[in-house]
């Protein structure tokens, strides 16, 4: 009996090693919160285009109504819809800085109901919005030259540049289209919508009725008899 006890010494001894590997675990999972730097960053970007738009815009407003009362209407040809435009592409850019800031925050940080009202539940969701924001953006640019028109050649080679890019862009849209998040369900959108512009509520709960869901998506998609964009909004 007494030469038994020292052997079962070593296995009581075992639990260490687990509960070390989960305080370290812990604290890996803890450093997800350095990406709030990225967030407050991106945001201050975001929030700066913004107000440096709508500087712009003002000025740019009351320039044109002080040249149409002063010069008459037609010295707002062509110049002020190429001044509107920039004010535009202003926005659209502080809109893309917006998205990756929120975007970032809900996929590490906490889950927000703005992201699932937005379709963002996943990086990919985010990269296909970003993608679409951009493409917009390069159209808007587009649209300033074409309307400039001081040098046509020079405009039709932009204009093949952006063509690229642009569709580049429209292509690796189209690859992953349909491989983001499996919770990214109509129906957790429209209830994310109705509680965040019905009742203010910015946190988001996953229901357990999203988390079923999204098994039985990813079990249909692993059998083949769902589809890679099941799920998605159109």
């Amino acid at each position: 009996m007494t030469s038994t006890r020292p052997k079962d010494r070593p296995r009581a001894a075992q639990p260490r090693p687990q509960r070390q590997t989960d305080w370290f675990s812990a604290v890996i999972g803890r450093t997800r919160f350095v990406v709030l730097i990225a967030v407050v960053a991106v945001l201050l970007v975001s929030f700066s285009l913004f107000l440096q738009g709508t500087v712009l815009a003002v000025s740019t407003l009351y320039d044109s109504w002080h040249d149409t009362f002063t010069s008459g209407i037609q010295s707002q040809r062509g110049s002020l819809a190429v001044e509107f435009l920039e004010i535009v592409s202003t926005m659209l850019k502080a809109v893309v800085f917006y998205l990756i800031g929120v975007g970032l925050y809900s996929l590490f940080i906490s889950p927000l109901n703005l992201t699932s009202a937005l379709g963002v539940e996943s990086l990919a969701d985010l990269e296909q919005k970003i993608i679409s924001v951009i493409v917009v953006i390069l159209g808007v640019t587009f649209l300033e030259h074409f309307v400039r028109w001081q040098d046509p050649q020079e405009t039709l080679y932009f204009a093949g540049s952006l063509a690229l890019a642009g569709g580049a862009l429209i292509f690796f849209q189209r690859v992953h289209h349909g491989q983001g998040s499996d919770l990214q369900q109509p129906e957790a959108k429209l209830r994310a919508r109705r509680e965040l512009f019905e009742h203010d509520d910015e946190q988001r709960h996953i229901e357990e009725e999203d988390v079923q869901r999204a098994a039985e998506v990813t079990e249909g998609k692993a059998k083949g008899q769902v589809q890679a964009d099941a799920g998605a909004e159109g």
